[in-house]
């Protein structure tokens, strides 16, 4: 059973040292280790730390979800005016103005098979609350 193990590591390893297992990686095996351990732990009759870490290795993993469900994406001010294609002057009207224009051309749901995309939409709208959040600018 060690040698197997050894042979598992090494494998998972190399795939996540050449870029195989996708972005968020360390998250991944960080929750497959997680809950491989409270499973091991649950089988030898240790009961408290098995459920202990089975329920932090749960929560980890339902906190990667919500963070890719709800991700805020950092920018700034510059990159959010290039991304709407509006000038240092313009206005919260035209910030909005901008920002409807884009949706409309990037919206998933406008287009689902299309070259719309859930992460471009989701840049042009931390865009958007990049630009109004700025100091001086109130949106109401």
């Amino acid at each position: 059973m060690g040698l197997l193990g050894v042979f598992i590591v090494g494998v998972v390893g190399w795939l996540w040292w050449k870029g195989h297992l996708g972005h968020d990686a360390g998250r991944k095996l960080a929750l497959a280790g997680g809950g491989a351990l409270s499973l091991w732990l649950l089988s030898r009759g240790q009961m408290v730390p098995g459920i202990a870490l089975g329920a932090a290795t749960l929560g980890l993993g339902f906190a990667g979800w919500m963070r890719n469900k709800v991700s805020v994406v950092p920018m700034d001010e510059i990159e959010a005016r290039q991304i709407l294609g509006v000038g240092l002057n313009a206005s919260e009207e035209e910030i909005l103005a901008a920002h409807r224009r884009m949706i409309a051309q990037v919206h998933p749901d406008k287009f689902p098979a299309g070259g719309a995309s859930p992460d471009l939409a989701r840049r042009v709208n931390a865009a958007r609350d990049t630009l109004l959040r700025k100091p001086g600018a109130s949106r109401g």
